[in-house]
């Protein structure tokens, strides 16, 4: 079942969490190199979905969660303020060691607003299922509607969920201005394809 044949909520809240360092590092693994602005996600186009999501009567709320690497706050300021002027909250952590992610952060939050009483369904941008798996399927016995966003290619979790339900992110209409590069192994066509490398052959040169 897809989300659009899902009931549409008729109150309460609609809470999208958007785990950014699982997706840039899924996307660019997709991509096989740092995506360009034509195969970045357009969050607006993600925003007017969660409003269509939520129905006139529900209220939608938007969070992107983001680690911040010391040295890196000048790029990604103008990424953190663009969010917010498409009417996104941002949480934002150091990134001071590699256990400094933010899967307890989001969670956290998932379960501030299910005490709060009104969260009808919760929309989870994560390919993690090792953080995300069990917490949303108990979400879901307690009758809270849960969807996954992500890449297919990645978020096997959620597809491999009978309780979740999973949407490619690339099926929502706006959020990519071009179609993404997607030929992988599972997806040849009969005449064959091409996979281009990761990186230049000239990098076996470099000293590591």
């Amino acid at each position: 079942m897809t989300d659009a044949e899902q009931p549409r909520p008729t109150a309460g809240r609609v809470l999208l969490v958007w785990d950014a360092p699982n997706m840039d590092m899924s996307l660019g693994s997709l991509l096989g190199a740092r995506p360009t602005s034509a195969f970045r996600p357009r969050f607006d186009a993600v925003g007017r979905w969660l409003l269509e999501l939520a129905g006139e009567d529900g209220l939608a709320e938007a969070c992107v969660f983001t680690n911040v690497t010391p040295g890196s706050t000048e790029v990604v300021r103008p990424w953190v303020e663009a969010l917010r002027n498409v009417g996104f909250a941002v949480f934002a952590k150091p990134k001071i060691t590699e256990d400094s992610d933010v899967d307890s952060d989001m969670l956290a939050h998932i379960e501030l607003r299910r005490a709060e009483g009104d969260l009808c369904k919760v929309v989870v941008a994560s390919g993690d299922g090792r953080a995300f798996r069990a917490p949303l399927e108990e979400l879901v016995r307690a009758e809270v509607g849960v969807l996954v966003i992500g890449f297919r290619e990645y978020a096997t979790f959620a597809q491999a969920s009978d309780l979740i339900t999973f949407r490619d992110l690339e099926e929502i209409e706006g959020v990519f201005r071009e179609p993404l590069p997607r030929m992988t192994l599972d997806s040849l066509p009969a005449e064959g394809a091409w996979l281009q490398p990761f990186r230049s052959l000239r990098s076996l040169l470099e000293k590591r």
